[in-house]
Protein backbone atom coordinates (compact mmCIF):
# COMPACT_ATOMS: atom_id res chain seq x y z
CA UNK A 1 0.00 0.00 0.00
CA UNK A 2 1.26 3.27 -0.67
CA UNK A 3 2.63 5.58 2.50
CA UNK A 4 0.87 9.54 1.99
CA UNK A 5 3.04 10.47 4.58
CA UNK A 6 6.89 11.13 3.21
CA UNK A 7 8.10 13.49 6.15
CA UNK A 8 7.09 15.86 8.88
CA UNK A 9 9.95 18.68 10.31
CA UNK A 10 9.57 20.60 13.42
CA UNK A 11 7.84 24.05 13.21
CA UNK A 12 9.29 25.95 15.21
CA UNK A 13 9.55 30.66 15.61
CA UNK A 14 6.72 32.50 14.04
CA UNK A 15 8.01 35.18 11.23
CA UNK A 16 11.68 34.21 11.86
CA UNK A 17 14.56 35.65 9.40
CA UNK A 18 14.21 35.87 5.72
CA UNK A 19 13.36 32.98 3.50
CA UNK A 20 16.10 32.07 0.94
CA UNK A 21 16.00 32.62 -3.09
CA UNK A 22 12.07 32.76 -3.47
CA UNK A 23 10.41 31.78 -6.36
CA UNK A 24 10.64 34.94 -8.82
CA UNK A 25 6.73 36.28 -8.80
CA UNK A 26 5.34 39.63 -9.37
CA UNK A 27 4.50 41.53 -6.15
CA UNK A 28 2.20 44.49 -5.16
CA UNK A 29 -0.60 45.51 -7.16
CA UNK A 30 -1.42 42.96 -9.94
CA UNK A 31 -3.25 45.13 -12.76
CA UNK A 32 -1.50 47.51 -14.64
CA UNK A 33 0.05 50.55 -13.41
CA UNK A 34 -2.85 52.81 -13.82
CA UNK A 35 -5.34 50.09 -12.04
CA UNK A 36 -2.54 49.98 -9.46
CA UNK A 37 -2.24 53.72 -8.82
CA UNK A 38 -5.99 53.89 -8.59
CA UNK A 39 -6.10 51.36 -5.93
CA UNK A 40 -3.82 53.29 -3.81
CA UNK A 41 -5.54 56.29 -4.05
CA UNK A 42 -8.60 54.78 -2.84
CA UNK A 43 -6.63 52.87 0.00
CA UNK A 44 -5.11 56.06 1.13
CA UNK A 45 -8.63 57.93 1.13
CA UNK A 46 -10.25 54.99 3.08
CA UNK A 47 -7.25 54.84 5.71
CA UNK A 48 -7.75 58.00 6.20
CA UNK A 49 -11.32 57.83 6.92
CA UNK A 50 -10.36 55.05 9.36
CA UNK A 51 -8.96 57.07 11.41
CA UNK A 52 -11.33 59.94 11.45
CA UNK A 53 -14.00 58.05 11.99
CA UNK A 54 -11.46 56.83 15.53
CA UNK A 55 -11.56 60.38 16.10
CA UNK A 56 -7.51 60.18 15.04
CA UNK A 57 -6.52 57.47 17.92
CA UNK A 58 -4.03 55.49 17.24
CA UNK A 59 -4.49 51.36 16.07
CA UNK A 60 -1.20 50.23 16.33
CA UNK A 61 1.12 52.33 19.18
CA UNK A 62 -1.02 51.86 21.92
CA UNK A 63 -0.87 49.78 25.36
CA UNK A 64 -3.48 47.78 23.72
CA UNK A 65 -1.85 47.00 20.49
CA UNK A 66 0.84 44.96 22.29
CA UNK A 67 3.85 43.20 20.55
CA UNK A 68 1.46 43.76 17.31
CA UNK A 69 3.65 47.05 15.53
CA UNK A 70 6.70 44.86 15.98
CA UNK A 71 4.97 41.75 14.33
CA UNK A 72 3.92 43.39 11.93
CA UNK A 73 7.79 44.90 11.07
CA UNK A 74 8.89 41.47 11.35
CA UNK A 75 6.32 40.31 9.04
CA UNK A 76 7.19 43.07 6.32
CA UNK A 77 10.88 42.93 6.58
CA UNK A 78 10.52 38.97 6.20
CA UNK A 79 8.05 39.36 2.62
CA UNK A 80 9.91 37.20 0.62
CA UNK A 81 8.76 34.80 2.38
CA UNK A 82 5.41 35.49 0.31
CA UNK A 83 7.13 35.70 -3.12
CA UNK A 84 7.08 39.36 -2.33
CA UNK A 85 9.63 42.35 -2.06
CA UNK A 86 10.00 43.38 0.90
CA UNK A 87 11.63 46.71 -0.42
CA UNK A 88 8.02 47.41 -1.13
CA UNK A 89 7.18 48.68 2.44
CA UNK A 90 10.43 50.66 3.77
CA UNK A 91 10.86 48.91 6.62
CA UNK A 92 13.39 51.30 7.52
CA UNK A 93 11.70 54.30 7.24
CA UNK A 94 9.16 52.50 9.28
CA UNK A 95 10.99 51.79 12.15
CA UNK A 96 12.55 54.87 12.18
CA UNK A 97 8.93 56.39 12.78
CA UNK A 98 7.59 53.74 15.33
CA UNK A 99 11.20 54.86 17.42
CA UNK A 100 10.20 58.50 17.03
CA UNK A 101 6.59 57.78 18.13
CA UNK A 102 8.04 56.19 21.21
CA UNK A 103 9.59 59.11 22.08
CA UNK A 104 6.38 60.46 23.13
CA UNK A 105 5.42 63.10 20.65
CA UNK A 106 1.68 63.11 20.08
CA UNK A 107 2.61 64.06 16.07
CA UNK A 108 5.11 61.42 15.75
CA UNK A 109 2.44 58.75 16.73
CA UNK A 110 -0.08 59.85 14.28
CA UNK A 111 2.27 59.79 11.35
CA UNK A 112 3.68 56.12 12.70
CA UNK A 113 0.41 54.56 12.68
CA UNK A 114 -1.01 55.97 9.70
CA UNK A 115 2.35 54.37 8.50
CA UNK A 116 1.72 51.43 9.59
CA UNK A 117 -1.50 51.21 8.39
CA UNK A 118 -0.57 52.06 4.97
CA UNK A 119 2.11 49.20 5.27
CA UNK A 120 -0.38 46.54 6.17
CA UNK A 121 -2.74 47.24 4.10
CA UNK A 122 -0.48 46.89 0.74
CA UNK A 123 1.21 44.03 2.61
CA UNK A 124 -2.18 42.45 3.62
CA UNK A 125 -3.59 43.30 -0.03
CA UNK A 126 -0.55 41.98 -1.83
CA UNK A 127 -0.66 38.60 -0.43
CA UNK A 128 -4.38 37.96 -1.65
CA UNK A 129 -4.32 37.19 -4.89
CA UNK A 130 -5.36 34.17 -7.80
CA UNK A 131 -2.57 31.49 -7.37
CA UNK A 132 -3.83 30.38 -10.78
CA UNK A 133 -4.69 26.87 -11.78
CA UNK A 134 -8.37 26.75 -9.97
CA UNK A 135 -11.62 26.48 -11.30
CA UNK A 136 -13.62 29.36 -10.17
CA UNK A 137 -17.55 27.81 -10.32
CA UNK A 138 -18.93 30.57 -8.42
CA UNK A 139 -16.60 33.91 -8.83
CA UNK A 140 -16.88 35.12 -5.32
CA UNK A 141 -15.11 32.42 -4.47
CA UNK A 142 -11.91 34.07 -5.90
CA UNK A 143 -9.62 35.49 -4.36
CA UNK A 144 -9.10 39.20 -4.35
CA UNK A 145 -7.38 41.71 -2.13
CA UNK A 146 -9.66 43.34 0.46
CA UNK A 147 -10.20 46.94 0.48
CA UNK A 148 -8.03 48.81 2.90
CA UNK A 149 -11.56 49.69 5.42
CA UNK A 150 -12.34 45.78 5.50
CA UNK A 151 -8.65 44.76 6.68
CA UNK A 152 -8.21 48.05 9.25
CA UNK A 153 -12.16 46.94 10.13
CA UNK A 154 -11.13 43.90 11.10
CA UNK A 155 -7.98 44.57 12.89
CA UNK A 156 -9.59 47.11 14.95
CA UNK A 157 -12.35 44.46 16.07
CA UNK A 158 -9.85 41.86 16.55
CA UNK A 159 -9.83 41.01 21.12
CA UNK A 160 -6.40 41.14 20.61
CA UNK A 161 -4.37 42.97 17.55
CA UNK A 162 -1.43 41.37 18.69
CA UNK A 163 -2.60 37.50 17.90
CA UNK A 164 -4.29 39.01 14.68
CA UNK A 165 -1.10 39.71 13.31
CA UNK A 166 0.78 37.12 14.82
CA UNK A 167 -1.72 34.29 13.28
CA UNK A 168 -2.24 36.54 9.82
CA UNK A 169 -6.09 36.64 10.66
CA UNK A 170 -6.48 38.03 7.25
CA UNK A 171 -5.17 35.12 5.83
CA UNK A 172 -5.90 31.29 6.06
CA UNK A 173 -4.06 29.76 8.89
CA UNK A 174 -3.11 27.09 6.53
CA UNK A 175 -1.24 29.97 4.67
CA UNK A 176 0.50 31.46 8.35
CA UNK A 177 1.63 28.50 9.04
CA UNK A 178 3.39 27.84 5.26
CA UNK A 179 4.63 31.24 5.19
CA UNK A 180 6.09 30.88 8.88
CA UNK A 181 8.00 27.64 8.16
CA UNK A 182 9.42 29.45 5.06
CA UNK A 183 10.40 32.54 6.84
CA UNK A 184 12.26 30.56 9.76
CA UNK A 185 13.69 28.44 7.32
CA UNK A 186 11.82 25.42 8.28
CA UNK A 187 13.16 23.13 5.45
CA UNK A 188 16.10 20.67 4.92
CA UNK A 189 16.59 21.40 1.03
CA UNK A 190 16.00 23.54 -1.73
CA UNK A 191 13.67 21.05 -3.45
CA UNK A 192 11.66 21.25 0.28
CA UNK A 193 11.64 24.58 0.46
CA UNK A 194 10.46 25.02 -3.06
CA UNK A 195 7.40 22.85 -2.10
CA UNK A 196 6.50 25.03 0.70
CA UNK A 197 6.49 27.73 -1.84
CA UNK A 198 4.17 26.21 -4.40
CA UNK A 199 1.60 25.16 -1.52
CA UNK A 200 1.85 28.82 -0.56
CA UNK A 201 0.49 29.94 -3.33
CA UNK A 202 -2.17 27.56 -3.56
CA UNK A 203 -2.99 28.33 0.01
CA UNK A 204 -3.91 31.69 -0.72
CA UNK A 205 -7.01 30.71 -2.58
CA UNK A 206 -8.44 29.36 0.80
CA UNK A 207 -10.46 31.71 3.06
CA UNK A 208 -9.89 33.66 5.93
CA UNK A 209 -12.32 34.77 8.57
CA UNK A 210 -14.94 32.76 10.71
CA UNK A 211 -17.08 31.14 8.71
CA UNK A 212 -18.40 27.41 7.56
CA UNK A 213 -16.60 26.34 4.55
CA UNK A 214 -15.15 22.52 3.13
CA UNK A 215 -11.89 21.98 2.20
CA UNK A 216 -10.89 18.56 0.37
CA UNK A 217 -7.28 17.80 -0.03
CA UNK A 218 -6.57 14.98 -2.51
CA UNK A 219 -2.90 14.03 -1.66
CA UNK A 220 -3.81 13.89 1.94
CA UNK A 221 -7.40 11.92 1.02
CA UNK A 222 -9.28 13.93 3.28
CA UNK A 223 -12.09 16.49 3.89
CA UNK A 224 -11.92 18.93 6.80
CA UNK A 225 -14.97 20.60 8.19
CA UNK A 226 -14.30 24.71 9.51
CA UNK A 227 -15.79 26.58 11.68
CA UNK A 228 -14.73 29.92 13.33
CA UNK A 229 -11.49 28.69 11.56
CA UNK A 230 -10.96 25.84 13.00
CA UNK A 231 -10.86 22.31 11.95
CA UNK A 232 -14.38 20.52 13.86
CA UNK A 233 -14.38 17.85 11.96
CA UNK A 234 -12.81 15.66 9.27
CA UNK A 235 -12.80 12.24 7.28
CA UNK A 236 -10.97 9.91 4.53
CA UNK A 237 -11.99 10.54 0.98
CA UNK A 238 -11.44 8.95 -2.28
CA UNK A 239 -10.42 11.27 -4.59
CA UNK A 240 -9.45 11.26 -8.38
CA UNK A 241 -7.00 8.52 -10.34
CA UNK A 242 -3.79 9.97 -11.38
CA UNK A 243 -4.44 9.63 -14.75
CA UNK A 244 -5.08 12.94 -16.77
CA UNK A 245 -8.61 12.64 -17.38
CA UNK A 246 -9.34 11.28 -13.67
CA UNK A 247 -7.62 14.02 -11.54
CA UNK A 248 -10.33 15.86 -9.16
CA UNK A 249 -9.49 19.55 -10.37
CA UNK A 250 -8.51 21.79 -7.81
CA UNK A 251 -11.88 24.03 -7.59
CA UNK A 252 -13.80 26.48 -5.58
CA UNK A 253 -17.80 26.83 -5.35
CA UNK A 254 -20.63 26.90 -3.27
CA UNK A 255 -22.23 23.72 -2.26
CA UNK A 256 -26.14 24.51 -2.22
CA UNK A 257 -28.22 21.11 -2.40
CA UNK A 258 -27.87 17.08 -1.41
CA UNK A 259 -29.17 14.70 -4.03
CA UNK A 260 -31.20 11.96 -2.28
CA UNK A 261 -31.15 8.40 -3.77
CA UNK A 262 -29.28 9.42 -6.67
CA UNK A 263 -28.61 7.82 -9.47
CA UNK A 264 -25.44 7.35 -11.13
CA UNK A 265 -24.31 8.16 -14.82
CA UNK A 266 -21.76 6.20 -16.30
CA UNK A 267 -18.98 8.02 -17.92
CA UNK A 268 -18.59 7.10 -20.94
CA UNK A 269 -14.85 5.45 -21.10
CA UNK A 270 -16.00 3.36 -18.05
CA UNK A 271 -19.32 1.94 -20.67
CA UNK A 272 -17.40 0.77 -23.13
CA UNK A 273 -14.32 -0.28 -21.03
CA UNK A 274 -16.23 -1.98 -18.02
CA UNK A 275 -19.84 -2.10 -18.75
CA UNK A 276 -20.44 -3.37 -22.48
CA UNK A 277 -17.53 -6.03 -21.94
CA UNK A 278 -19.73 -7.42 -18.84
CA UNK A 279 -22.89 -7.33 -20.88
CA UNK A 280 -21.01 -9.08 -23.85
CA UNK A 281 -20.12 -11.88 -21.29
CA UNK A 282 -23.15 -12.15 -19.13
CA UNK A 283 -25.89 -11.51 -21.03
CA UNK A 284 -28.67 -8.25 -20.48
CA UNK A 285 -29.01 -10.02 -17.20
CA UNK A 286 -26.38 -8.11 -15.88
CA UNK A 287 -27.76 -4.85 -16.66
CA UNK A 288 -31.26 -6.10 -14.73
CA UNK A 289 -29.16 -7.08 -12.08
CA UNK A 290 -27.36 -4.44 -11.50
CA UNK A 291 -29.55 -1.40 -11.89
CA UNK A 292 -28.22 -0.38 -15.12
CA UNK A 293 -30.81 1.77 -17.97
CA UNK A 294 -29.60 2.49 -21.28
CA UNK A 295 -30.95 6.23 -22.00
CA UNK A 296 -31.90 7.98 -25.58
CA UNK A 297 -29.29 10.95 -25.27
CA UNK A 298 -27.72 13.36 -22.30
CA UNK A 299 -30.31 15.64 -22.19
CA UNK A 300 -32.95 16.29 -19.52
CA UNK A 301 -35.32 14.69 -21.13
CA UNK A 302 -33.66 11.81 -22.26
CA UNK A 303 -35.92 9.13 -21.74
CA UNK A 304 -35.32 5.07 -21.29
CA UNK A 305 -34.57 2.70 -24.55
CA UNK A 306 -34.40 -1.13 -24.88
CA UNK A 307 -31.10 -2.35 -24.29
CA UNK A 308 -31.60 -4.99 -27.16
CA UNK A 309 -31.53 -1.75 -29.46
CA UNK A 310 -27.52 -1.45 -28.93
CA UNK A 311 -24.86 -3.14 -30.59
CA UNK A 312 -22.87 -3.79 -27.68
CA UNK A 313 -19.80 -4.67 -29.69
CA UNK A 314 -19.52 -1.06 -31.26
CA UNK A 315 -20.10 0.46 -27.36
CA UNK A 316 -17.12 -2.04 -26.30
CA UNK A 317 -15.40 -0.40 -28.96
CA UNK A 318 -15.58 3.15 -28.34
CA UNK A 319 -19.43 3.67 -29.28
CA UNK A 320 -20.89 6.09 -26.67
CA UNK A 321 -24.28 5.87 -25.28
CA UNK A 322 -25.75 6.87 -22.03
CA UNK A 323 -26.45 4.37 -18.96
CA UNK A 324 -27.17 4.73 -16.06
CA UNK A 325 -27.17 3.28 -12.40
CA UNK A 326 -31.01 3.47 -10.63
CA UNK A 327 -31.01 4.15 -7.00
CA UNK A 328 -30.11 1.12 -4.40
CA UNK A 329 -27.71 -0.21 -2.24
CA UNK A 330 -25.30 -1.36 -5.16
CA UNK A 331 -25.73 2.11 -6.66
CA UNK A 332 -21.93 3.83 -6.96
CA UNK A 333 -23.24 7.33 -5.50
CA UNK A 334 -24.59 5.47 -2.28
CA UNK A 335 -27.39 7.31 -0.90
CA UNK A 336 -26.41 10.87 -1.52
CA UNK A 337 -24.35 13.18 -3.11
CA UNK A 338 -23.89 17.07 -2.99
CA UNK A 339 -23.92 19.09 -5.72
CA UNK A 340 -22.44 22.50 -6.51
CA UNK A 341 -23.70 22.28 -10.25
CA UNK A 342 -20.54 22.94 -12.54
CA UNK A 343 -19.83 21.93 -15.51
CA UNK A 344 -16.62 19.51 -15.31
CA UNK A 345 -19.29 17.37 -13.63
CA UNK A 346 -17.51 16.83 -10.04
CA UNK A 347 -19.53 16.45 -6.69
CA UNK A 348 -18.97 14.73 -3.18
CA UNK A 349 -20.77 11.59 -2.95
CA UNK A 350 -21.59 8.53 -0.90
CA UNK A 351 -19.80 5.07 -1.67
CA UNK A 352 -21.06 1.24 -1.31
CA UNK A 353 -17.56 0.21 -1.61
CA UNK A 354 -16.68 1.28 1.85
CA UNK A 355 -13.14 -1.07 1.69
CA UNK A 356 -11.95 1.83 -1.15
CA UNK A 357 -11.42 4.06 1.57
CA UNK A 358 -10.21 1.81 3.86
CA UNK A 359 -7.11 1.40 0.88
CA UNK A 360 -3.81 3.57 2.08
CA UNK A 361 -3.67 5.05 -2.01
CA UNK A 362 -7.45 6.24 -2.05
CA UNK A 363 -6.96 7.90 -4.99
CA UNK A 364 -9.29 4.91 -7.33
CA UNK A 365 -12.09 7.60 -8.18
CA UNK A 366 -13.15 9.29 -11.81
CA UNK A 367 -13.23 12.78 -10.72
CA UNK A 368 -15.66 13.18 -8.15
CA UNK A 369 -14.69 12.63 -4.36
CA UNK A 370 -16.29 9.48 -2.47
CA UNK A 371 -16.87 9.97 1.34
CA UNK A 372 -16.01 7.98 4.00
CA UNK A 373 -19.27 9.13 6.05
CA UNK A 374 -21.87 11.16 3.39
CA UNK A 375 -24.19 10.87 6.72
CA UNK A 376 -21.74 12.71 8.46
CA UNK A 377 -21.14 15.85 6.37
CA UNK A 378 -24.58 15.73 5.52
CA UNK A 379 -25.99 16.34 9.28
CA UNK A 380 -23.39 18.71 9.84
CA UNK A 381 -24.31 21.07 6.41
CA UNK A 382 -27.78 20.71 7.37
CA UNK A 383 -27.07 22.32 10.74
CA UNK A 384 -27.56 18.96 12.65
CA UNK A 385 -30.77 18.85 11.17
CA UNK A 386 -30.53 16.47 8.10
CA UNK A 387 -33.79 16.53 5.30
CA UNK A 388 -36.65 13.91 5.64
CA UNK A 389 -36.19 10.70 3.06
CA UNK A 390 -38.98 9.66 0.79
CA UNK A 391 -37.06 6.70 -0.03
CA UNK A 392 -39.33 5.76 -3.42
CA UNK A 393 -38.34 9.05 -5.21
CA UNK A 394 -35.12 9.37 -7.02
CA UNK A 395 -32.83 12.18 -7.62
CA UNK A 396 -34.70 14.02 -4.14
CA UNK A 397 -32.66 17.92 -4.26
CA UNK A 398 -33.13 19.45 -1.29
CA UNK A 399 -31.22 22.52 -0.72
CA UNK A 400 -28.93 23.34 2.03
CA UNK A 401 -30.03 25.85 4.53
CA UNK A 402 -27.64 28.23 3.48
CA UNK A 403 -24.74 27.43 0.38
CA UNK A 404 -21.30 26.24 2.35
CA UNK A 405 -18.04 27.18 0.43
CA UNK A 406 -16.30 24.48 -0.91
CA UNK A 407 -12.36 24.52 -1.56
CA UNK A 408 -10.83 21.63 -3.80
CA UNK A 409 -7.31 21.88 -3.16
CA UNK A 410 -3.82 20.41 -4.01
CA UNK A 411 -1.53 20.54 -0.94
CA UNK A 412 1.37 18.30 -0.70
CA UNK A 413 2.87 20.15 2.20
CA UNK A 414 0.33 20.78 5.13
CA UNK A 415 0.59 22.35 8.49
CA UNK A 416 0.04 19.84 11.25
CA UNK A 417 0.83 21.15 14.75
CA UNK A 418 4.24 22.22 15.56
CA UNK A 419 5.27 20.63 12.11
CA UNK A 420 4.73 20.61 8.66
CA UNK A 421 3.66 16.85 7.20
CA UNK A 422 4.47 16.29 3.26
CA UNK A 423 2.34 14.48 1.07
CA UNK A 424 3.33 12.77 -2.52
CA UNK A 425 3.03 14.59 -5.46
CA UNK A 426 0.53 12.15 -6.87
CA UNK A 427 -0.55 14.30 -9.62
CA UNK A 428 2.19 15.76 -10.56
CA UNK A 429 1.59 19.38 -10.03
CA UNK A 430 4.46 20.28 -7.94
CA UNK A 431 6.86 19.04 -10.40
CA UNK A 432 5.24 20.17 -13.37
CA UNK A 433 5.00 23.78 -11.62
CA UNK A 434 8.93 23.64 -10.42
CA UNK A 435 9.75 23.04 -14.07
CA UNK A 436 7.63 26.20 -15.15
CA UNK A 437 8.75 28.50 -13.05
CA UNK A 438 12.56 27.04 -13.22
CA UNK A 439 11.99 28.22 -16.92
CA UNK A 440 10.56 31.82 -15.78
CA UNK A 441 14.43 32.33 -13.66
Amino acid sequence: MAKLLRGARPLNGIFVGLAAAAIAVPFGASGPPAAAAVASRSSDAEISAFYRARGGAPLWITPKSGAAEEQLLSLLATAQADNLNPKRYNVKALSRAVDDAHRGDPGAVRRADSMLSEAFVAYARDQKHDPGGIIYVDPQLRPTPPSASELLDAAARAPSLSDYVQNMGWMNPIYAKLRAAIASRMYRTDAERRILQLNLERARALPSGNGRYVIVNPPAARLYMYENGQVVDSMRVVAGRPDAVAQTPMMNAYIRYVALNPYWNSPPDLTSKLLAPRVLKGGLTYLNSHGYQVLSDWSDHAHVIDPMSVDWHAVAAGKQIRMRQKPGPANSMGRMKFMFPNAQGIWLHDTPEKEKIDDAARLQSNGCVRLEDAARLERWLFDGRPPSWKRAKPEQKVNLPAPVPLYITYLTAVPSGTSIVYFDDFYGKDRSETRRFAGLL
